[in-house]
């Protein structure tokens, strides 16, 4: 057995499971989820058409690499959304089998299982980051590092999970410096960069042009499960250093990770439509603008830059505000401490729970309704 194994943490999820097993919520409230940050909304038309015509590719093996038209879809999706040049398709682009699964295996590619091996990942962070970091012999680091001697892979996620915060063009600048200054690899995780309200995120490559600079030992990963509600296709990609690029796909050839050609298919229409991104963006804000406005004292939240969470203050210890608020009201939310590691003795998720609007509208509402007058009696 990998003695690594015995490091990982329970996902947050189970963590959750575990909190409210003593519960028996009121019957007469329906259940609401909150939890997690599954889509809800209907996959479009043009994603599931183009996936049902091509269900005669289930006959073949498919390449690892994937086809060269996916590819170059991917591709000048990247140059029109970041108005940067069309990277290769063919050195610079690798579809993957969902941005999870590419940034756990990323690090087991990139990493020199050194003693001195370590890892930095934002805090609160999506727990991929440290199960990989873990698995391929590393240390992982909770926010930025006192030092940086060890590290070997940086990863960054804007906009944020949970807090929905962008990176913007100083912090790109200061990232870039610091990998280039000590030799680490930056993944970029850009999972919910379609998903905003004023203007588009900046992007890790988009940054990197703006500066003047290439992609040297920087890669992005994107997906279409958040951006096309297609998590079940389970479909993304990661561009970026040709390098970089052409190592993980040897790693993925071992590893048996090609998307099937039907997924392929769907991926391709996906990319090349923007009418059902907007769609999307218009329903989420719609939420934000219904919702936001009924958090009040003794709670607090601000509208996130990007992605459809609300990064909820809690008057009470998260935990606790989670545990009672299922109880009571029948509304499952994540507490905060979960997404996060205490570093010097602070949690910085404590005293927060994330609520995931991606249930329809009305129920959403219905939702903070409850929270609300649960709050109330804190």
């Amino acid at each position: 057995m990998n003695p690594l194994l015995a490091k990982l943490q329970p996902y947050p999820f189970e963590k959750l499971r575990s909190l409210i097993a003593g519960n028996t919520p009121p019957a007469e409230l329906r259940a609401i989820n909150l939890q997690i940050g599954e889509p809800k909304h209907p996959t479009p038309a043009v994603v599931k058409d183009a996936l049902a015509a091509a269900l005669d590719g289930l006959a073949s093996y498919p390449l690892t690499a994937g086809t060269p038209e996916l590819r170059q879809a991917i591709a000048a999706w990247l140059s029109r959304r970041y108005r940067i040049p069309a990277p290769d398709p063919h050195a610079q682009v690798l579809p993957v089998n969902g941005t999870r699964e590419a940034l756990f295996a990323f690090a087991q590619t990139m990493l020199d299982p050194r003693p001195d091996a370590r890892v930095v990942c934002p805090n609160p962070f999506y727990q991929i980051y440290e199960g990989a970091a873990l698995l391929a012999g590393a240390t992982p680091v909770y926010g930025e590092p006192q030092s940086w001697t060890g590290v070997q892979l940086v990863y960054a996620c804007s906009p944020a999970n949970p807090s929905g915060q962008v990176m913007g063009m100083g912090e790109w600048r200061r990232l870039f410096e610091l990998a280039e200054r000590h030799g680490f690899v930056i993944a970029s995780d850009e999972c919910y960069s379609e998903i905003y309200f004023d203007r588009p995120p900046l992007g890790a490559l988009e940054a990197a042009h703006q500066l003047g600079r290439g992609y040297e030992g920087l890669v992005a990963f994107s997906s279409l499960s958040k951006r096309s509600n297609a998590p079940g296709m389970r479909s993304g990609f990661v561009a970026g250093d040709a390098a970089l690029i052409k190592q993980f796909l040897l790693y993925r050839t071992y590893h048996g990770s090609a998307m099937s050609l039907a997924v392929q298919a769907a991926s391709i229409a996906a990319w090349n439509d923007e009418a059902h991104v907007e769609e999307n963006r218009r329903l989420y804000a719609q939420k934000f603008d219904r919702v936001l406005p009924m958090v009040r004292p003794p709670l607090a939240a601000e509208r996130p830059e990007g992605g459809f969470y609300i990064w909820l203050r809690t008057p009470i210890d998260d935990r606790e505000f989670a545990r009672r608020l299922h109880a009571q009201y029948n509304v499952l939310v994540l507490p905060g401490s979960f997404l996060a590691r205490s570093v010097r003795g602070v949690n910085p998720g404590a005293n927060h729970v994330r609520i995931a609007l991606v249930p329809p509208l009305a129920e959403c509402v219905e939702a903070m309704e409850r929270i609300a007058r649960f709050a109330a009696t804190l």
